[in-house]
């Protein structure tokens, strides 16, 4: 008889020093099974609570959070290495959002109702998918997981949550926290890697909820089926940098690109300006991005594989300009995944570090001839998720967002996101709906009810 051998766990370490800090769980068939089989058991009691009801225990999963947000601090920046002054601000949102859909579930509106047909009243009913497969990355472990699972909770849905294998330590206290103010098994952590996560999209679950690379979520979309999916692809922003750009312009976009080193989707990447404004840019990009410092100013990059892709990345670019920013670690941090600062310039259009998602601290900046070429290159990428422009010509500015092809675009201003607004991707960025109450519908499905009304004569 054989004798399977049990699976090693998770190895994690210390962004910001490199060093082991401990070991996770790596979930295998068993554990997603019974994940699954927790969650589906918790859906009955879960989703036949009124709106009101569910509302109140989000509302107090919110307010754990914020008794508890020293610790999601430090589990936050255990796993990610985020400076203090990001993860105070995340772990606001993640309480906001739990608070915002508590309420937001409860003020929805629904298709045309009544005496739509003679003789027959109608109406709509949502209800809710079942349980459903969250899969968040490693960028924001906990802000994601909130993304994903604050609507599909106040839509009535149970879910199951596996984060990446290098953060499983702040969403584990969600999860605690969850079956406190929730009740058991409504939001069930699941630990793991990669294989982890395509047993949960292969699993008994009704729905798949991604974030992440492109590749991953094609893999996603195949293994799901029939099933309802959504997903958030990373992106390629573009931002279109006119001759009368505000003069904070340089400093903004520097702010946006080294938040969180630059590992968030909606970042800016691609600045394309036009002729008369290209040396400006160059120039003042590389100072504002010379200012911030790795370490100091921002964190490291999340762990050894994607500090590797950076490099590569940066290595097969054909720019002619390289311009490199510093690296400033504290004291025995030295050996953490620090990446100063980057700006490529005079680079072709197709080079790699255009084309494809790089994830950290870097710009690139584009010469277009006029503005139908800078929106060309603007939208000349498979990703469609984000995009800014930046003039002073309120016109022109409106003019050019309104034919970006992107899910959400700024206007003198990048990464400005609140709970009401949504948020989602086009194109190679994947499709469906984070933030607003329009994410509510991402985790719902509509029954039409009709009613034939009096006697048969």
């Amino acid at each position: 008889m054989s004798t399977s051998l049990p699976t090693p766990p998770v190895d994690l370490t210390d962004p910001r020093t490199g060093a082991p800090r401990g070991t996770s769980v790596r979930s295998r068939l068993h554990e997603v099974g019974a994940a699954v089989s927790a969650a589906r058991a918790a859906l009955p009691g879960w989703s036949t609570l009124t709106p009101k009801d569910r509302g109140r225990r989000l509302d107090r999963l919110a307010g754990l959070v914020e008794e508890h947000a020293a610790e999601y601090a430090a589990r936050e920046r255990a796993g990610t290495g985020k400076p203090e002054s990001e993860t105070t601000g995340e772990i606001e949102q993640v309480a906001d959002l739990f608070r915002f859909f508590a309420t937001a579930v409860r003020t929805r509106t629904a298709p045309a109702a009544g005496l739509l047909v003679a003789g027959h009243e109608s109406w709509v009913r949502w209800e809710p998918i079942g349980v459903v497969g969250v899969v968040v990355p490693w960028n924001y472990p906990l802000l994601m997981a909130a993304w994903r699972c604050a609507p599909a909770l106040a839509a009535g849905n149970t879910v199951v949550v596996k984060p990446a294998e290098t953060t499983p330590d702040s969403l584990e206290l969600l999860a605690e926290h969850a079956a406190r103010a929730l009740g058991r098994d409504v939001l069930v952590h699941l630990p793991g890697d990669r294989e982890t996560g395509r047993l949960l999209v292969e699993s008994a679950v009704d729905m798949v909820a991604f974030t992440g690379s492109g590749r991953a979520g094609a893999d996603v979309a195949t293994r799901a089926g029939t099933r309802r999916i959504s997903l958030e692809l990373g992106g390629n922003a573009p931002a279109i940098v006119l001759p009368d750009a505000p003069d904070d312009t340089w400093e903004s976009l520097a702010d946006a690109v080294t938040y969180n080193a630059g590992q968030s989707c909606a970042a800016p990447a691609r600045v394309i300006t036009l002729p008369e404004n290209y040396e400006a840019a160059v120039e003042g990009l590389a100072a504002a991005l010379g200012s911030r410092l790795a370490g100091r100013d921002f964190g490291p990059l999340n762990n050894p594989d994607q500090a590797d892709r950076y490099d590569r990345l940066i290595a097969s670019s054909g720019a002619k300009r390289n311009l490199v920013g510093g690296v400033a670690p504290a004291p025995g941090e030295e050996a953490g995944h620090w990446r100063p600062t980057t700006l490529l310039a005079d680079l072709p259009d197709d080079d790699p570090a255009v084309t494809e998602e790089v994830f950290g601290p870097l710009l690139t900046v584009q010469r277009a001839d006029d503005l139908p070429a800078a929106l060309a290159l603007a939208n000349g990428v498979p990703q469609a998720l984000a995009a800014s422009v930046w003039t002073t010509d309120l016109t022109t500015g409106l003019e050019l967002v309104a034919a970006l092809d992107a899910g959400e675009t700024w206007l003198n201003c990048h990464l400005v996101q609140t709970a009401e607004l949504p948020h989602g991707g086009r194109g190679a960025s994947g499709h469906g709906t984070d933030l607003s109450t329009l994410a509510l519908q991402e985790y719902q499905r509509p029954k039409t009810v009709t009613v034939r009304l009096g006697r048969r004569s």
